[in-house]
């Protein structure tokens, strides 16, 4: 198993309500997921690596909130414009900024907030809704709501998987 990739690399799903429920009941729990595989981790665990050349795990969880907070706005742009050009960031960047030194329960509480207003969205959008698009230029091309739904699915599910294989590996 790669390491870097605990559950696999990203791959694109066609739609479907069963894929579309499973995704949004990834999202709308994701932050207890998020919570429960840090539970019982002190402040030297956090200061860890999830893996060699990794991030620390407190960079991870912070990186979440971050993450999502992106996709969050950038689903809201997609609901309210015709095909929105986003801002890529620099999440290596990010990830070493100051407030990644903070308490991880700081991001934890974000996430809980953060995942209902984004769950009340999504849940109620329709299957128009979930074509529409943006362009992302660090990738130069668009991208539907649907593989958006799907890459933050898999991205929430990564991340947590880097700290449960990090616990099972440090015995934890």
């Amino acid at each position: 198993m790669d390491p870097r990739y605990p559950i696999g690399r990203y791959q694109a799903q066609p739609y479907s309500v069963a894929q579309k429920e499973a995704w949004l009941n990834d999202l709308l729990f994701l932050p207890q997921k998020l919570e429960m595989s840090i539970l019982n981790l002190n402040d030297t665990h956090f200061d860890m690596p999830y893996r060699e050349g990794g991030w620390q795990i407190k960079q991870v969880v912070h990186h979440v909130a971050d993450s999502h907070m992106m996709a969050y706005t950038r689903f809201k742009l997609a609901l309210t414009e015709e095909n929105p050009r986003i801002s890529p960031y620099k999440e290596a960047l990010w990830a070493e900024l100051s407030d990644s030194s903070l308490a991880v329960n700081i991001s934890i509480t974000l996430l809980h907030c953060l995942h209902n207003r984004w769950y009340s969205i999504l849940k109620n959008m329709s299957d128009e809704d979930w074509q529409r698009t943006l362009y992302h230029p660090q990738h130069d091309k668009n991208i539907s709501l649907w593989d958006m739904l799907a890459i933050y699915a898999w991205h929430g599910n990564h991340h947590v998987a880097h700290i449960t294989e990090f616990r099972k590996i440090n015995e934890l």
